[in-house]
């Protein structure tokens, strides 16, 4: 592997912060058994992916210099 990518845009990553957060949510009484962690982690991802599209338009929007060299 030479390409190297953001941490937040890591599977793994993501995945790996749903499962901490299951086993703390359960350390302090919230029900969980039933959640899946895949689909948490992929709707996480596209909530993500949502509000990052939503900031970069509202950053466009607000700009007061056009982008340049």
């Amino acid at each position: 592997m030479t390409i190297a990518k953001p941490w937040y845009l890591s599977k793994t990553i993501w995945a790996s912060i749903v499962t901490v957060a299951s086993g703390l949510a359960g350390m302090f009484g919230l029900p969980v058994g039933g959640v899946d962690n895949a689909a948490l982690t992929e709707t996480i991802l596209q909530a993500i992916t949502a509000v990052s599209g939503l900031l970069a338009i509202f950053g466009r929007l607000s700009a007061d210099a056009r982008i340049g060299s």
